[in-house]
């Protein structure tokens, strides 16, 4: 995720990051351009001296779909950070939880050796979950301390969570705490299932294809057909006037598809490597 300074506008207008719209749009564009360029030379130069200027009026359907088009283009960014803030929303819950868990087992576990398993498999849980939602394989080679003994082709977060259950069930076996204290910290490790649950849903869940497939079409043939509507008013200024339009519209559909699976590796993601981190320094700093 980039850190930026919401105030430096200059910042802003004048750098083009690597995460910015325009590099991934700039073939197109140019493409776009030209075929706009040729457009607006043929009715310019030929289409303007005949008397049949009933295309002029396509710039009354492109008043009304201009309206259409915005309301999709709102709701689908709104969709799409909605998802964004959910998963913010679940890591957060997972840095809280993971405190709370860690409080609890350090005022009630009193054998030192038995907070050392829990130090290391906190963080262990977020860092599994880390790669378990970025589709990476590298996640039992963060922590070598540990020796989780987990199957590379079963459900990771699930087995580590399920480890840390049997400890806390060994634990109350052997008298070291209570049935109301089990109760107490089954509840922690349940909360940590029930986000990786809440996460893979946002990740396995992707917006419709019919109504994505439709805004590109939409977005598509809205751009071609407006070079012949405003060609005879611009002239040649037709073709940046139209790359413009469609960079804006293109960009916005391209921030969407970006932000609705926020657990990617893209720039505007979320940072859950770094939240898995913090929740191993605040774990190591409770027991």
């Amino acid at each position: 995720m980039i850190s930026y300074n919401t105030k430096d506008w200059f910042t802003f207008i004048f750098r083009f990051h690597k995460a910015d719209t325009f590099r991934t749009l700039f073939p197109i564009m140019i493409a776009i351009g030209i075929y706009s360029g040729i457009v607006g030379y043929m009715e310019v130069e030929y289409w303007q001296l005949t008397e049949k200027s009933y295309i002029k009026n396509i710039t009354i359907m492109h008043g009304m779909l201009g309206f259409v088009i915005s309301l999709l283009l709102v709701f689908r960014t709104n969709t799409a950070y909605d998802r964004w803030w959910e998963g913010r929303k679940m890591w957060g819950g997972l840095v809280n939880n993971s405190r709370n868990f860690a409080l609890k087992l350090a005022v009630i576990v009193k054998d030192e050796k038995e907070r050392q398993y829990f130090k290391k498999m906190m963080p262990t849980y977020a860092a599994v979950l880390h790669q378990h939602l970025s589709n990476d394989e590298t996640s039992l080679q963060l922590f070598d301390n540990v020796d989780l003994e987990i199957d590379h082709h079963l459900h990771q977060p699930n087995q580590v969570a399920k480890k840390m259950f049997q400890k806390v069930n060994d634990l109350y076996e052997c008298q070291k705490i209570s049935g109301d204290q089990l109760i107490i910290l089954n509840a922690e490790i349940q909360s940590f299932t029930d986000i990786c649950g809440a996460c893979e849903r946002i990740k396995n869940t992707p917006i419709p294809y019919s109504y994505s497939a439709f805004i590109k079409k939409f977005i598509f043939f809205y751009v071609m057909t407006l070079p012949f509507g405003y060609s005879f008013s611009l002239g040649y200024y037709t073709a940046p006037v139209v790359v413009f339009i469609f960079y804006v519209l293109a960009s916005l559909e391209l921030i969407a598809e970006e932000i609705e699976d926020p657990f990617g590796g893209d720039a505007n993601d979320l940072p859950t490597k770094k939240i898995s981190e913090n929740i191993k320094k605040h774990v190591e700093e409770l027991i």
